[in-house]
C-alpha cells in the first residue's frame, strides 16, 4: 500500500510522510511540530527534516512563537493546499483498490484491528 501511494505521491513532489504531514495540518489543524510527530508516527528528528523539506518547497511555513521561542507554529501554504489538493484523488483511489479487495465485514474487521493496535488495547 505505502509503495503504491510513494509512487503517485512522488509525482506531486511529496512523499508519504510529507502527505501525512499536510493531511496533520489541513485536516486535523495540528500546528506544533510535536503534534504533528505524534499524529504521524515518527520521532522530533524526522519531523524536523520532513518540515525543513516541505518549507523549502513552498507546502509549509513555520514562525516561532513570540512569547516562548522554543515553540514553533507550522501553516500549511495556499501552494500546500494545491498539492494536497492535486493529490488527494490519487490518495482516494489508492484506499478504493484496496479496499475493494475485502468485503465490508473483513474491512470493519480490520479497522477494528487497527485502532487497537492504534490505542494500545489489551485483550
Amino acid at each position: 500500500m505505502e509503495r503504491r501511494v510513494e509512487d503517485g505521491l512522488r509525482q506531486h513532489g511529496l512523499t508519504r510522510i510529507g502527505w501525512c504531514i499536510l493531511l496533520a495540518l489541513e485536516e486535523e489543524r495540528l500546528t506544533r511540530p510535536s503534534e504533528i510527530a505524534t499524529f504521524v508516527g515518527i520521532d522530533r528528528t524526522g519531523t524536523s527534516r520532513a518540515l525543513r523539506q516541505l518549507e523549502d518547497a513552498g507546502l509549509i511555513s513555520r514562525r516561532i512563537g513570540e512569547g516562548d521561542r522554543r515553540n514553533t507554529d507550522v501553516q500549511i501554504t495556499a501552494k500546500g493546499r494545491e498539492v494536497m489538493t492535486a493529490a488527494m484523488p490519487l490518495c482516494s483511489e489508492n484506499m478504493c483498490h484496496f479496499s475493494k479487495k475485502l468485503t465490508p465485514e473483513e474491512e470493519h474487521e480490520l479497522l477494528r484491528i487497527l485502532g487497537k493496535l492504534r490505542d494500545g488495547e489489551t485483550g
